[in-house]
């Protein structure tokens, strides 16, 4: 499934400026809506060591209400997350009603990591697909609005990446020895990405991959996909909004004043 993804798609400085500025001004709109109409939004981001879930995250926040969203960095379970039943910690974090959830890293450490590190028995991860989706049914069935990102990057891009961080010595503490051996896995990994994308990808929970190797099409393909389904969700259009046709009419006169000035 992963090799069929094409990762040469390009987007260009000043289309990429234009688009993320339009869809930051919606998706604060909805994220406005999402408190009006009560709805917990929960959003996955998954993907490949480097592959830019942070800084798509921090583009997907950048204008909204930070009293209205929270971010959750996932890492080993500690205390007693790790003395429970591995879905536990999720329902402790799950999204309240009016609340948008951001998860780096999620659940699905369990038919990733977990499984490819031996951290679990075989048929506990194999169980876990059927686990997982049962979850979600749930969150669904109660009124959440999931989205799931697999961020996909090519290997040779990861390595430049690796490589970059590296000798950065602002961004070097994101490299750690865990990175580098989890790169020599990378056909186990690729082999439990495909068959999480295929066994729990579904019609209420569906995988969004991001053709990840050039990152500002990577963030403008999340961004728009958000504001594509929360529209949907929330029956409201964002670009019919007075807010927004304010802001965009404010944006040309500005532009055409400082062509008028020059």
């Amino acid at each position: 499934m992963l090799s069929t993804i094409d990762l040469s798609l390009k987007l260009d400085k000043e289309e990429y400026d234009r688009e993320l500025l339009k869809y930051q001004v919606a998706i604060y709109l909805l994220g406005y809506q999402v408190y009006l109409q009560q709805r917990p939004v929960a959003i996955v981001f998954e993907g490949w060591d480097a592959a830019g879930k942070g800084g798509a995250i921090r583009r997907l926040t950048e204008k909204l209400d930070p009293r209205g969203f929270v971010v959750y960095p996932i890492a080993a379970p500690k205390g007693d997350d790790a003395t429970h039943h591995y879905l536990w910690r999720f329902w402790r974090r799950l999204p309240e009603a009016g609340q948008i959830a951001i998860y780096d890293r999620s659940w699905y450490g369990r038919v990733m990591v977990e499984r490819i590190e031996g951290f679990c028995a075989e048929d506990e991860w194999k169980r876990a697909y059927r686990e997982i989706n049962y979850f979600e049914r749930q969150l669904v069935d109660f009124g959440t609005i999931i989205f799931k990102f697999w961020i996909h990057i090519g290997k040779d891009e990861q390595l430049n990446r690796f490589e970059a961080r590296h000798s950065d010595e602002k961004r070097s503490w994101k490299l750690t020895d865990e990175d580098w051996r989890n790169r020599e896995k990378w056909p186990q990994y690729e082999e439990a990405v495909n068959d999480l994308l295929l066994k729990t990808s579904t019609l209420y929970a569906p995988w969004t991959v991001i053709e990840g190797n050039d990152k500002l099409y990577a963030r403008i393909k999340i961004l728009r996909t958000v504001v594509e389904k929360l529209s949907e969700e929330l029956k409201y259009d964002p670009f019919k909004s007075d807010l927004y046709l304010g802001s965009k009419k404010d944006k040309e006169k500005r532009k055409k004043k400082k062509g008028n000035d020059e």
